[in-house]
């Protein structure tokens, strides 16, 4: 379902996702997810597509949507955990993993930090009906660990420690989400961040040079890096 005013929309999808549940999602909509999200991040990655070992029974299944990020759990006392919050990682550097990770693990949604390339998308996500949503800036962790409502399971834990290891969650309302890339595999950060690079030229017009600089800063801005 979709509510919201203006461009800007909100959604809430239950999971496991279908492709056409995507095509209405545009660049910068809100997200919210319902049902089961699984963490996969380097550890579970190499275990998978570099050691052999299989995905846990079941899972993609129950689950096709993969969160690079680590939880915050502690032992309840009962055998299970609790997770006080979910923190993001950056998921830049998982791409020369996606093209096989899409064919084992069905995926529809990859969440993370900071986004890929529309390159990226466009050769891994597109062929595979696959979309990324980004978390909303720093900080945010403990608003996203209000979302998980239990874990399910919890995989690999001894053999790869409690961040890396492959947490199943139970989730309500888990979110927000930005929509980083659609289906067509176009980018919210590549799009909004060459119209800020258009400007900024003009934006510095006039502005004089420092009296004291540090080695290696520059005064072309189009050399700088923010």
């Amino acid at each position: 379902m979709a509510a919201g005013t203006g461009t800007l929309k909100r959604h809430t999808l239950r999971t496991p996702v279908e492709t056409a549940d995507l095509r209405g999602l545009a660049l910068g909509d809100i997200v919210f997810l319902d049902g089961h999200v699984f963490t996969g991040r380097e550890g579970v990655y190499k275990r998978v597509l570099e050691d052999g070992h299989a995905l846990p029974d079941g899972l993609t299944a129950l689950s096709n949507v993969n969160f690079h990020c680590s939880p915050a759990a502690t032992p309840d006392g009962e055998g299970g955990y609790r997770v006080g919050a979910l923190s993001g990682t950056a998921s830049f550097r998982f791409s020369k993993w996606l093209d096989d990770w899409f064919r084992v693990s069905g995926v529809k949604i990859v969440i993370g930090k900071g986004g890929m390339s529309s390159a990226d998308y466009k050769r891994h996500f597109v062929p595979n009906g696959a979309i990324y949503l980004t978390t909303v800036g720093y900080g945010t962790g403990a608003l996203l660990g209000r979302g998980v409502t239990s874990v399910r399971s919890v995989d690999w834990i001894d053999e790869l420690g409690l961040a890396q290891a492959l947490w199943c969650f139970e989730v309500a309302r888990l979110g927000p989400f930005i929509v980083e890339s659609d289906l067509d595999g176009n980018s919210l950060f590549e799009r909004e961040n060459a119209k800020i690079a258009a400007n900024l030229e003009r934006l510095y017009e006039g502005t004089r040079p420092p009296a004291l600089r540090r080695y290696g800063e520059t005064d072309d801005r189009s050399d700088e890096v923010i």
